[in-house]
């Protein structure tokens, strides 16, 4: 029987650690499915529009070799997403491993079947260390002055 794996991700700036998460990911599963965050789910959560438009990330991810199926995450929910995609195995940055709200996740894919897989954190390199980057030569630029 063919298995299901489902991953999400804002997949802004996309950078080894997606690509590695994903290549990893197709590796426990025969059909791997997707979640792209849409940037209202991003603004909502994080306060901030990613760099890279919503649209302009799908097609990034529907292009990597290992991803079979993009689909868009509007919210959070991901027994919504299992209704909806019947995945057998989620895949998981493992700096979530432990928190209250994969604990009582994980309880509830169990219930259904649902294996929860995590994978190493890519600490040298990630969205969020680039953002900074980004940020920080935006504001140095608009403090020059041009005489």
């Amino acid at each position: 029987m063919k298995s299901i794996g489902y991953t999400t991700g804002v997949y802004d700036m996309f950078h080894v650690g997606h690509l590695n998460l994903l290549k990893r990911a197709k590796l426990e599963c025969d059909y791997l499915i997707v979640g792209v965050t849409t940037d209202e789910l991003c603004e909502a959560r994080k306060g901030k529009t990613p760099i890279i438009p919503f649209a302009e990330r799908m097609e990034i991810v529907e292009h990597i070799e290992f991803v079979d199926e993009v689909v868009p995450q509007v919210n959070m929910d991901k027994i919504e997403a299992w209704n909806n995609l019947k995945f057998d195995k989620m895949f998981v940055g493992d700096d979530w491993r432990g928190s209250e709200q994969w604990a009582r996740l994980e309880n509830e894919f169990s219930d259904r079947g649902v294996e929860i897989i995590y994978f190493p954190y890519t600490r040298h390199t990630s969205s969020s260390k680039l953002r900074e980057v980004i940020d920080t030569v935006t504001r140095s630029q608009a403090g020059e002055r041009f005489d």
